[in-house]
């Protein structure tokens, strides 16, 4: 990190400051290393010791976690000369991330958030790995509500905004698909004059001293296992991805850094991992997050990558969807049946609308009770795709298939 005073954290919070500077900043005590500021969120305040001996150069017990955040890692941003993107989209967001993070690492010192480091919390975690030497930063900007992505804008400052695109997400606190867009858009409204907007070809920009990239339905082609678009080779074959890939590609193009031939992605952990089972069997380990659009792309991708399989989905349910819940539910039920999903393992109490649209299967209250079902629902040479909104915490589910034998 490029290094700051300890003298910046007057005034936000308990200071116990053992250096004059810090390089580095965590909220997890277990990550400090030597010359790091360690704030304690929530329950951090009980492991100030545990920083201090680990090496932090500072602790802060701050007065508001979120406020002192912003600070430290606007003044970071201050600091660095490094261009700055963010991607925000109701999916496809953290795998747009990675994909960009892969393109702009062979030409460019890049950073990229880690994970899903996407909130309040993250992006200022991010903005503090910057380096004096740092030529791209990657950040991934995260909403629950309206404000949330302007005010990480507000810290963050991006010269690039990659909308990968909008659907039913988050809907118990924007109401509608034109209050996700709207969300959305506070993307485009804080970009700078001059600043690229990269947005779906039906997203309205209202602004005219931008640059704007419409991304369309881009199409790409397989070759010997990999995904080729815009003359680079891609190391995924999953559909769903090449509009992913494709915005990613207009922010390289926006950076002016030039296309890699062929490039391997690390996507973060959950998002579409691919793993043998035993029989010959497949696992699709989508279960970090869930919405309807992803939902459907998923079970299509398994029903492409199954090759004769039988076809076992166990679905969660898909959280923030409000009053509209129950009747996306029964429409990723229905998709089911038209893909031909052999069984369906439904988890949660909203998850019964997977099997009211007439999908086979059985309905399960919770992640313990689906671990218990796994012996009867999966067998030897299944295709199986594990998906859920992250609060079902089927991660759980994926980890017991590749454990235990199917009976």
């Amino acid at each position: 990190m490029i290094p700051l005073p300890t003298t910046l954290l007057a005034g936000l919070g308990q200071v116990d400051a053992r250096e004059d500077q810090f390089s580095g900043v965590q909220v997890d005590s277990r990550r400090i290393v030597p010359g790091d500021l360690f704030v304690a969120v929530g329950v951090g305040s009980e492991f100030v010791e545990d920083a201090l001996s680990r090496g932090a150069a500072a602790t802060l017990v701050p007065d508001d976690a979120f406020g002192a955040l912003a600070r430290i890692g606007r003044e970071v941003r201050d600091r660095s000369t490094a261009r700055v993107v963010g991607i925000t989209g109701s999916m496809g967001k953290t795998s747009t991330k990675d994909i960009l993070a892969a393109l702009c690492a062979p030409a460019a010192r890049t950073i990229a958030a880690e994970a899903s480091f996407n909130n309040e919390i993250g992006v200022p975690l991010t903005l503090c790995r910057l380096e004096p030497d740092t030529e791209v930063c990657i950040l991934e900007l995260a909403m629950r509500g309206f404000g949330q992505i302007a005010a990480l804008c507000e810290i963050a400052r991006p010269e690039i905004g990659v909308i990968t695109n909008v659907g039913p997400v988050h809907l118990e606190l924007v109401d509608s698909v034109d209050g996700v867009r709207r969300a959305k858009n506070e993307l485009v409204t804080s970009l700078p004059p001059a600043g690229t907007a990269i947005v779906p070809s039906d997203f309205p920009v209202e602004r005219d001293d931008l640059d704007v990239v419409r991304i369309g339905t881009p199409e790409g082609r397989i070759e010997d296992g990999r995904t080729v678009l815009g003359g680079v080779s891609l190391s995924f074959t999953a559909p769903h991805q090449v509009q992913n890939a494709a915005a990613a590609l207009a922010a390289l193009d926006a950076l002016g850094l030039p296309r890699p031939e062929r490039v391997e992605v690390d996507f973060s952990r959950w998002r579409g991992e691919e793993g043998e089972l035993p029989g010959g069997g497949l696992l699709i380990n989508d279960a970090y997050n869930a919405n309807p659009v992803s939902m459907r792309a998923a079970l299509a991708y398994l029903a492409q990558r199954s090759e004769g399989r039988r076809m076992v989905a166990i679905l969660g349910d898909m959280a923030e969807l409000g009053r509209t819940g129950p009747a996306y539910h029964r429409e990723v039920g229905a998709a089911a049946v038209e893909l031909g999903i052999d069984e369906i393992l439904a988890v949660g109490q909203l998850a019964r609308g997977y099997l009211e649209a007439g999908a086979r299967g059985r309905q399960v209250a919770n992640v313990h009770e689906a671990l218990r079902e796994l012996d009867q629902v999966v067998r030897p040479g299944d295709a199986v795709l594990v998906k859920a909104s992250r609060a079902v915490g089927l991660e759980a589910v994926a980890e017991a298939l590749t454990k235990v034998p199917a009976a």
